[in-house]
C-alpha cells in the first residue's frame, strides 16, 4: 500500500510503499493485551518484603508466665497475634513477576497495534525531524496543525535532530522513540503516532 509523506508544514512531499504484512494486519485485541501484561510484569519491581519471626525486634523470652495468668500460654512477643511481631506467610524474597513471550508473538502484536493505528488515520509519515531551531515555541506552534492529543515521534537509526529532541522535550504529552524501541504499549498509549520516512525500512526489517 502507499500513504502520503508529508513535512511539518503539513503539506505533502511525497509517497511511501508500506508492507501489507506489517502495516497492514488484522487487529488481534487479545494479542496486544498479553504484551500489554508482559511489558508490565518485566517493569515490575517485585521488592516486597515481610519480617519473619527471627528479624522482628523483641525478645524470645516468654514475655509471661505459662500459669496463672488466665490469658494462653505464649513463649515470645515477637508472632504475628502480637503488636510488632512477624508478619505470617508473608513475601520474604525478591519476586521476578516477568515471563516470557515468544518473539512471533511480540512481531504480531507490534504489526497488529501499528496497522490498527494506521487504520484509525493516527499515523502520519513525515519526511524529517529536521528543525531550524531548538525552541520549544517555535515546534509547538507548528505541532497544533496536526490536532493531535498526545503523540509519539519515532525516528530512524540515524539518530533524532539535536534541535528537535529539545524542542520536544518541554512540550506535554509528547515523547520520542527510536524505531528499534517500538513497542506496543507506547503505540496505544499515545493518540498520534509519527513515523519519520527512513525509519519505515528499519521497522519493517524488524518485523518480517
Amino acid at each position: 500500500m502507499e500513504k502520503p509523506v508529508i513535512n511539518f508544514k503539513n503539506t505533502e512531499v511525497g509517497k511511501v510503499k508500506l508492507s501489507d504484512d506489517v502495516f497492514g494486519q488484522k487487529t488481534f485485541p487479545d494479542i496486544i493485551h498479553q504484551y500489554i501484561r508482559y511489558q508490565n510484569a518485566k517493569s515490575r519491581q517485585g521488592s516486597s518484603k515481610t519480617k519473619t519471626r527471627s528479624e522482628v525486634s523483641g525478645r524470645s523470652k516468654k514475655p509471661f508466665s505459662q500459669k496463672g495468668t488466665g490469658n494462653a500460654r505464649q513463649g515470645s512477643n515477637k508472632p504475628p497475634n502480637f503488636r510488632g511481631g512477624a508478619v505470617s506467610m508473608g513475601p520474604t524474597n525478591n519476586r521476578d513477576y516477568s515471563f516470557d513471550l515468544n518473539k512471533k508473538e511480540k512481531k504480531l502484536a507490534i504489526k497488529s497495534a501499528l496497522s490498527a493505528k494506521l487504520t484509525e488515520n493516527k499515523m502520519i509519515f513525515v519526511d524529517t525531524f529536521k528543525i531550524d531551531n531548538f525552541k520549544t515555541k517555535s515546534l509547538n506552534l507548528t505541532l497544533k496543525k496536526f490536532n493531535y492529543k498526545s503523540a509519539l515521534f519515532i525516528y530512524s537509526e540515524k539518530g533524532i535532530d539535536k534541535n528537535f529532541k529539545l524542542a520536544s522535550s518541554n512540550i506535554p504529552k509528547v515523547q520520542i522513540l527510536p524505531q528499534k524501541g517500538i513497542n506496543v504499549k507506547d503505540l496505544i498509549s499515545y493518540d498520534t503516532i509519527f513515523v519519520e520516512q527512513d525509519s519505515i525500512e528499519g521497522i519493517t526489517k524488524r518485523l518480517t
